[in-house]
């Protein structure tokens, strides 16, 4: 029987300013990642993104981000070592600890935007997020690009890892997302996506870009939950996955 997680980036809004719909989207997913306050979200946020998480049954992990909210994230930053490590510690840190107030504890860390994409790049990045996931917490699992380059170190590490693949992201024949500057790099018909989620859960393969076929670990597959219609995508995606004979459950579960 197939098995995998349904993860979605969450508690990206901030003070009064709202972005996506996480309340609905959060019936349909089991693992939500917690923006932690330096790509969005702030502290209230993250309190009531946790609580409904809690209320739902589904797993919560940090969302670390560059310290970058007017560009949410997306934008490579000039990060050193150190720096890499002290902003992935402060931010599982504090999520940690607004869990905790909600009777919760953390389950997993997953890196956000440019900074998912330069630790592929950046063997030493990946080494001091991977690192300091060691240091906080042993037992939380880091979740990365499947077959990419933070697993890899993760495991050296002696961590639990998390092959993580895309839904509504096309990929490149080389295993990596197509940018998001680049046209079409981003599924937008909810249907597309759902038969992409279940190939990938059933099959452990998607289509590239140019027609060739990739086989990938799918551990976990993501729904971004900032898009138009989120929770449409979310429920499409786990109904045709159901449908299709998968479980859906949080991993280790």
């Amino acid at each position: 029987m197939k098995r995998i997680d349904l993860n979605c980036d969450m508690g990206e809004s901030f003070g009064p300013w709202r972005m996506g719909a996480d309340a609905d989207v959060m019936p349909w997913i089991t693992s939500a990642n917690v923006a932690c306050g330096f790509h969005a979200g702030d502290p209230s946020i993250m309190r009531e993104t946790v609580a409904a998480a809690v209320a739902a049954g589904v797993a919560i992990g940090a969302h670390v981000g560059l310290p970058d909210l007017a560009g949410f994230g997306r934008r490579a930053m000039a990060l050193d070592v150190q720096q890499a490590y002290d902003i992935t510690v402060a931010q599982i840190g504090a999520l940690a600890a607004v869990a905790r107030t909600q009777g919760a504890q953390l389950t997993h860390m997953k890196p956000h935007g440019a900074l998912y994409h330069m630790v592929e790049r950046d063997a030493e990045l990946a080494d001091a997020l991977a690192r300091a996931v060691r240091d906080v917490d042993a037992g939380m699992r880091l979740v990365g690009r499947s077959g990419g380059q933070l697993v890899a170190h993760g495991r050296q590490l002696g961590l639990t890892v998390t092959h993580e693949v895309f839904a509504d992201r096309r990929y490149r024949p080389d295993g990596q997302l197509v940018p998001r500057g680049e046209p079409h790099a981003v599924i937008e018909d909810a249907q597309a996506a759902a038969s992409q989620a279940v190939r990938l859960a059933c099959d452990a393969a998607v289509e590239a870009d140019d027609g060739s076929v990739l086989t990938l670990r799918a551990d976990s597959i993501c729904v971004h939950g900032d898009r138009t219609h989120a929770a449409a995508f979310a429920r499409g995606m786990h109904e045709r996955l159901r449908e299709a004979g998968v479980v859906l459950r949080q991993p280790g579960a």
